[in-house]
């Protein structure tokens, strides 16, 4: 999951420097306030970032010479982020994920929980499923994230109470009934 961070690391050495909500290297790329809330736009590329400006309304941020290249986007990122922000805070968010999905720009909400889960992606990939719990009832637990065709994965219970499963193990292991029964006496288990 740490993708390049990781190669670069393991390549030549580099220990990366955190950038907050901000992508490393790919810029501008992160959070960005909007009049409702804040989205995460991912405008890295020359032609990305083109298409970006140009979708904002905002041409002349192309030229401006502290936002001509990407090794000077890096270098003015702050400067940048801001310039964005005085833009995007104008507008509700999903009025900029319309405007820049449109573009090829990549853009998205970012979710409260409840909203994550109400997302029809989200649902379509079923990845919240029901499960019985003995004492608790019926309730939703996060599902298996990948899913593969030749291998599916299913959450078949939910998790067992505490111990609920250690006399189980034990006669696995070879214990008899006496000593488990022995165990529990002497607070082993």
């Amino acid at each position: 999951m740490l993708d390049f961070q990781a190669a670069r690391y393991l390549k030549d050495g580099e220990v990366p420097v955190t950038a907050g909500n901000d992508h490393p290297t790919g810029i501008p790329t992160g959070v960005f306030p909007t009049s409702d809330g804040h989205i995460n736009i991912a405008a890295s590329g020359e032609v990305i970032y083109k298409r970006f400006c140009e979708a904002i309304g905002a041409p002349h941020l192309i030229t401006d010479e502290r936002f001509e290249s990407a090794k000077l986007r890096s270098q003015n990122r702050a400067e940048m982020n801001a310039a964005i922000a005085e833009i995007t805070c104008q507008k509700p968010g999903q009025h900029w994920i319309d405007l820049l999905n449109e573009a090829g720009c990549p853009c998205g909400p970012i979710y409260s929980m409840d909203q994550v889960f109400a997302d029809a992606q989200v649902r379509h990939l079923e990845m919240a499923v029901p499960v019985e719990h003995p004492r608790l009832g019926t309730f939703e637990v996060v599902n298996q994230a990948i899913k593969m065709s030749r291998t599916p994965s299913a959450v078949r219970t939910a998790t067992p109470e505490q111990g609920e499963h250690t006399d189980d193990v034990l006669a696995a292991l070879g214990y008899d009934e006496a000593s488990i029964q022995k165990f529990h006496e002497n607070g082993v288990v």
